[in-house]
């Protein structure tokens, strides 16, 4: 398979706690918690490596890179059917042209500020990113991701949503970008994890989107619905994910008699969750999102 690759690193150190404890519970209550043990392995190593500024932060960085961006953010509020409102946040290039809007699906884990620095590196790359919170008003008192108690509790609840309802959300949300003035009218999405999935699940059904790219999510389990794919797919997947990794033969054997587009790329070494636990896997993560970011911008690049 055809891998770019892209040089220039950076240092820095992970700062951080863990409960090993709690992090076997959840691993063991979900298979897609199986890359937060990677977090915990790297606090435990003391030294990490990160991605360079051009690249997206590994979490540890998240939100020192997010307080730093030169890059308008902001939240937004997008409506819903039946007059409630889903939260989301948007990130903003600095481009005096319109921009192709990127749909930035977030992980298992909700919302978090990793996720933003996402948008806000796909900002800085030239797109508008939004980044919607699919569990607002699933949490206590009607909020979202940050409601809930803990990361298990948000796990789950990103687990009760049916894809119904996911893909309304997510309909909305691009309805909402292609409207901003700011907007050329061409939409993708990128998801990671279980937002990698759903980027799939997604281009199944949405016939408007331009582009979808799945990092290690599994592949719809209903290969007859690829049928309704219109966009190219781009996977990016760690060799060290079999669980995931099982998915793509299939799919890209059905992809390839519907004559549709679906471009896979395994990093070797890489583990699951890959892009976010940079320090993983004795720097193959690293080396994995050093390559596949640059492959997704060209992507996107070509198709949006």
């Amino acid at each position: 398979m055809k891998i770019a690759v892209i040089t220039g690193v950076l240092a820095a150190v992970l700062i951080t706690t863990a409960r090993p404890g709690a992090a076997q519970a959840t691993a063991a209550a979900d298979p897609h918690a199986g890359h937060a043990r990677e977090a915990v392995a790297a606090a435990a190593a003391g030294a990490v490596q990160t991605g360079a500024a051009h690249l997206p932060p590994a979490e540890e960085q998240a939100k020192a890179r997010l307080n730093a961006s030169p890059r308008h953010g902001e939240y937004a509020d997008i409506a819903l059917a039946g007059g409630s409102k889903l939260r989301a946040w948007v990130s903003y290039p600095e481009r005096k042209d319109k921009a192709p809007v990127v749909l930035v699906i977030h992980e298992i884990f909700g919302l978090s500020d990793w996720i933003r620095s996402v948008a806000d590196q796909l900002a800085a790359d030239g797109y508008i990113a939004i980044a919607p919170d699919l569990l607002t008003g699933k949490g206590p008192n009607g909020g979202g991701t940050e409601a809930f108690a803990s990361r298990d509790d948000v796990v789950a609840g990103v687990r009760g949503l049916t894809p119904d309802e996911v893909v309304s959300k997510l309909d909305a949300v691009r309805a909402y970008g292609v409207a901003l003035p700011a907007a050329n009218g061409k939409t993708a999405t990128v998801g990671y994890c279980w937002g990698g999935s759903t980027s799939f699940m997604y281009a199944t059904k949405q016939a408007g989107l331009n582009a979808a790219v799945v990092y290690y999510g599994g592949s719809p389990a209903d290969l007859s619905t690829l049928a309704g794919i219109k966009a190219p797919v781009l996977g990016l997947y760690g060799e060290n994910d079999a669980r995931v990794n099982a998915t793509i033969d299939g799919a890209k054997a059905e992809m390839g008699k519907l004559g549709k587009v679906f471009e896979p790329h395994i990093y070797p070494g890489a583990g699951h969750g890959f892009l976010r636990a940079q320090s993983g896997q004795g720097g193959a993560n690293l080396k994995a999102t050093e390559q596949a970011w640059p492959t997704m911008l060209a992507f996107f690049k070509k198709h949006l």
